[in-house]
């Protein structure tokens, strides 16, 4: 028997609810009637207990929750709150993605409810007198009557704006008199990506000279990065984490 393709199996599958439920929405007028609460197992966070807010899905097993308490639940583990299953090795929220069919779901289903989370954004900025951005649609027109969430496009923002941060202190060696004042940093304190490595560090401090990263007066490899660092030698400690440079000499052209 030839193998069924995937138009057969949807229509016997459709034959099939068809059969169980005397019901075809596609050719009967009769409307169907259910209850918000029969859905809330669908459109409420398991986190929060609450309507999905700017739903986000883990990519790995397409489980939903509002963003905030995904974000916020992620920041001391890799799992997925519901299932268990490891989302990302290091980078859990590289695996998230904000659904933007759930959410416009939600919205429709629950009345009233993106009116109320609307007027309590801006209740949030009028409070503390901020001016609340509104990111232009894809028509290059201003929503004014829409949530953030459905305005922007999330697919041209950064690619490291959502990456965990790490808090540094770059302190110089110890040098000889003069030199350690005129060659200390004025700002020493860095906040960047777990993901960098030691070489970006070196570029950062690097201007004709040629920087040696240390800690605890041993060198430290270029392609280190700062997530690596930070669980072999920092784990457990307040930040920053406190890193040391030396200056060698100079560049030769």
């Amino acid at each position: 028997m030839a193998e069924q393709g995937p138009m057969a199996i949807a229509m016997r599958l459709r034959n099939q609810l068809q059969s169980v439920y005397k019901l075809d929405p596609l050719r009967n007028e009769e409307e169907v009637k259910l209850k918000i609460k029969d859905l809330n197992e669908h459109i409420v966070c398991y986190l929060c207990a609450g309507y999905f807010i700017d739903a986000t899905t883990i990519t790995e097993c397409l489980h939903t929750f509002c963003k905030s308490c995904i974000v916020k639940y992620l920041q001391t583990s890799k799992y997925c709150p519901m299932c268990n299953i490891k989302i990302h090795e290091t980078q859990p929220l590289l695996n998230l993605k904000l659904d933007r069919v759930m959410q416009d779901i939600v919205y429709k289903l629950v009345p009233g409810l993106q009116e109320s989370e609307d007027k309590r954004i801006k209740e949030f900025y009028q409070s503390r007198g901020l001016e609340r951005v509104i990111q232009p649609t894809g028509d290059g027109k201003l929503c004014n009557d829409r949530l953030p969430y459905t305005s922007f496009d999330h697919s041209k923002a950064h690619f490291y704006r959502y990456d965990e941060q790490v808090s540094l202190c770059l302190e110089s060696s110890s040098l000889a008199g003069k030199d350690k004042t005129k060659l200390t940093l004025q700002q020493k304190f860095v906040r960047c990506s777990v993901r960098a490595e030691v070489r970006h560090l070196r570029k950062v401090l690097c201007h004709r000279l040629n920087v040696q990263m240390l800690f605890n007066n041993e060198s430290l490899p270029d392609h280190m990065t700062m997530k690596r660092l930070w669980l072999s030698h920092w784990f457990g400690k307040a930040q920053p984490l406190v890193l040391h440079y030396t200056i060698k000499d100079k560049r030769t052209r």
